[in-house]
């Protein structure tokens, strides 16, 4: 639930790997090894849909938008934490990034069954879905805490804490299955070009 476009860019400018040799190109020019099959995500009609789709901009956009609202509210509940001061700015930080959370996740599902036929889970993405079922736990487990009362304010930031290093975590899959996905069309266009046709 993390897609190509936007973030595409940056991908490039960072993605130090050597990509000549982890693609396969020592092995026969005219087909893929077994071993690189299976680390492709997407087949050819995956990924007419996943460039068909609108949703794929729409988690394009919402990705970057949702860790620009972190990097925010990190800021401020650990502000909080250091000083004691802006309780209230750092648990309104922490409902927006969670509404954020809310919303690519929802849409994220509506990609994930454009694409793969599934609203989660997919074969793809499985790990990653399945943690991000834990980011969702600890996002919902803090709301839980605000809105009950149940717990100081010092321990719902603890807990909000916990819910971003999880989704710090989250974002680290999906940035390395982006970096899959690219490297399995660079691998492609390659076999193509070495038989002759076109990408």
């Amino acid at each position: 639930m993390f897609t190509e476009f936007p973030v595409e860019r940056w991908l490039n400018a960072v993605d130090g790997s050597p990509w000549g040799a982890a693609s396969g190109r020592g092995a026969a020019p005219h087909a893929p090894s077994v071993a690189m099959a299976r680390r492709f995500l997407y087949t050819p009609e995956q990924r007419r849909k996943r460039d068909a789709t609108a949703w794929t901009m729409v988690q394009g956009v919402l990705a970057p938008v949702q860790f620009a609202v972190f990097l925010m509210s990190l800021f401020l509940v650990l502000r909080y934490l250091a000083t004691g001061t802006g309780l209230t700015a750092a648990t309104a930080s922490i409902v927006v990034k969670t509404i954020v959370l809310y919303t690519i996740m929802v849409t994220g599902a509506v990609w994930e069954k454009k694409v793969f036929g599934r609203y989660l889970f997919a074969a793809a993405f499985f790990w990653e879905d399945v943690f991000s079922m834990l980011v969702l736990g600890l996002h919902t487990a803090y709301l839980a805490a605000l809105f009950s009362g149940a717990v100081a304010p010092r321990d719902q930031m603890l807990l909000a804490l916990a819910g971003y290093t999880a989704y710090l975590v989250n974002a680290t899959q999906f940035v390395m299955k982006l970096r899959a996905a690219r490297r399995q069309e660079a691998a492609e266009r390659t076999h193509h070009a070495a038989d002759g046709q076109p990408a």
